[in-house]
């Protein structure tokens, strides 16, 4: 009985234009708050990790140095190509880890201000099994959903 009233209100609020109150975002309790961040710091561990590995074996070798050429070019057209290849790829994945960094050290804010484990857009609690899987989500299922159908 409850749900038809609620969503008699809101088709009500919706014709005469007003918008629909977002849900009201509850706090998680602080036991599983310390157990969220302890999951950022050894996610930020292992991606900062991955990032440092990344900038090691690739990206601070020249090219000379990453070709095994003494005289600092390739010889043959495929072998440039190949170099060139592995370098952009080493640094689409370095952008994605700094992206990941980046996810992380926001949600450590959201933990902070009390916002974590809600959803962003519409402040719905996300699901306890998405954030053991990915802490640093922003957004639960259905309006990552929608934002990526856009």
């Amino acid at each position: 009985m409850a749900k038809a009233k609620k969503a008699k209100l809101m088709r009500k609020a919706k014709r005469s234009g007003a918008k629909a109150a977002k849900p009201k975002m509850k706090k998680m309790p602080k036991t599983k708050l310390k157990f969220y961040q302890a999951l950022l710091v050894k996610e930020r561990e292992k991606v900062g990790g991955g990032l440092s590995h990344i900038a090691e074996t690739t990206l601070n070798k020249s090219q000379r140095d990453a070709s095994g050429d003494l005289s600092g070019y390739s010889y043959h057209m495929a072998d440039m190509a190949s170099d060139d290849y592995e370098r952009d790829f080493s640094l689409g994945r370095a952008t994605d880890e700094q992206k990941i960094l980046y996810a992380i050290d926001e949600a450590m804010k959201r933990i902070e201000d009390g916002s974590y484990g809600n959803c962003l857009q519409c402040g719905k609690a996300i699901p306890k099994k998405r954030l053991k899987v990915l802490p640093y989500t922003e957004l639960c299922i259905e309006c990552k959903k929608t934002r990526e159908n856009k």
